[in-house]
């Protein structure tokens, strides 16, 4: 990612928090088990409780992103949570689509080709590292 795209997703992102956390949760989730219904079955926990993991989650990768190298032990930590959950790779592609739909409608005319372009970025690099961990490559099929 570039410095433009880092900064845009920080700002971005301090738009969105400005949105109830469980009203952006719900409507991610709502999207992602419209779209994906199957996946419902992972979410052991209470969707309050997951919508606040998201959330935190997000916000935690976006205040780091310059020095995500140092980001890169809790992303496999976080791996190896969703190894633990059942999570195969394929299915964050499916978590990926749901997240910037989520963003572009809770952005609205903020959600600009530049702000698509360095979420997508953000979410692929995140996504890839999660995929690549040694807990994720060392798993066996689920």
């Amino acid at each position: 990612m570039t410095g433009e795209q880092i900064q845009l997703v920080k700002t971005t992102w301090r738009l969105l928090r400005e949105i109830d956390p469980v009203l952006l949760g719900d409507v991610f989730y709502g999207r992602l088990f419209i779209d994906n219904p199957a996946l419902q079955s992972l979410f052991k926990s209470p969707m309050d409780e997951q919508y606040k993991k998201l959330i935190d989650t997000i916000s935690v990768v976006v205040a780091r992103l310059e020095n995500l190298p140092e980001l890169i032990p809790d992303i496999q930590a976080l791996a190896q949570r969703h190894v633990q959950y059942g999570v195969k790779p394929e299915q964050y592609d499916l978590v990926g689509a749901a997240l910037l739909w989520t963003l572009e409608k809770g952005l609205g005319r903020d959600w600009t080709p530049a702000a698509a372009e360095a979420w997508s970025r953000c979410y692929h690099t995140l996504a890839q590292t999660m995929i690549n961990s040694p807990a994720s490559v060392d798993s066996p099929a689920v």
